[in-house]
């Protein structure tokens, strides 16, 4: 056997390795859920590097001076932000190893199948373009806006963070005080504020109003040239958006685009 013969063999041995092993593990976040007795209870966050708390039933913030509120609300709604956007990117690396890979396995396939139906998407590319998040100050300021900070009856009641409507009765769901003409209202109820939050991500990579916001989170992470793009999230259009800036700017959120989550809390999987 020749030389040049061997090598071939070799070369083709080893990517079949590296197209059958898994170099990079999975990481998941070590998350602790806590059902508040107490606004007390919440865990001021004033460090870069988050513990993930997973808050749920969140009520009692009206009772507070507006600035201590305000720091509860980013603290408990926070953590769920970031597990949420951990766990999309983490899905995110293996999608791109599966693009890479030449035969996938069935639990590759399994894998795919699941988040390309849980984003309605074409192809993996279109997949990847879809899973694409917002900076953590426009969620922040939409999860202000959308739950009064904190103190909406949606909010407290089925910790709905971002006002997401319910049009399937088979759903949990929770009634909105106000009709619409003679038709009943519904809003989605979710078990943990985390939860909402990736449903809130979802919306954000399935909907087809959202096409343009998605290719501008290709090109920038700036979330002043990001906010116009989110004028589909409401009725109010451009009035919302500038609404978003002023809440973004007021209080400061883009500090928490840096934030992540402690690496002491997350664990490699299988």
């Amino acid at each position: 056997m020749s030389l040049f013969f061997r090598h071939c063999l070799w070369v083709i041995f080893l990517i079949i390795s590296l197209n059958s092993c898994e170099w990079n593990p999975h990481y998941r976040v070590k998350t602790q859920i806590i059902q508040l007795k107490s606004t007390d209870e919440i865990v001021l966050i004033n460090r870069p590097l988050v513990r993930p708390l997973i808050y749920t039933h969140i009520s009692g913030l009206e009772k507070l001076p507006t600035h201590e509120a305000k720091a509860k609300f980013i603290s408990a709604i926070l953590p769920s932000i970031l597990v949420a956007r951990f766990d999309i990117h983490q899905n995110e690396k293996q999608l791109k190893r599966l693009r890479r890979k030449i035969q996938w396995e069935k639990a590759d396939s399994i894998f795919y199948d699941k988040v390309r139906k849980q984003y309605r998407a074409k192809n993996i590319n279109d997949l990847l373009v879809r899973m694409r998040t917002p900076p953590v100050s426009i969620v922040l300021a939409q999860a202000a806006i959308e739950s009064g900070w904190g103190q909406s009856r949606i909010f407290t009641k089925a910790n709905n963070v971002f006002g997401v409507w319910s049009f399937n009765s088979h759903e949990p769901r929770i009634a909105a005080l106000v009709k619409r003409g003679n038709k009943r209202v519904y809003l989605k109820s979710y078990a943990t504020m985390s939860q909402s939050v990736t449903n809130y991500f979802e919306i954000i990579g399935r909907a087809k109003s959202f096409e343009k916001l998605r290719e501008m989170l290709a090109i920038t992470n700036d979330p002043m040239v990001i906010v116009p793009y989110f004028k589909n999230y409401s009725e109010r259009r451009t009035a919302y958006t500038r609404q978003l800036k002023l809440m973004i700017q007021k209080n400061n959120l883009t500090l928490y685009d840096q934030y992540s989550i402690d690496p002491a809390c997350i664990i490699a999987v299988k």
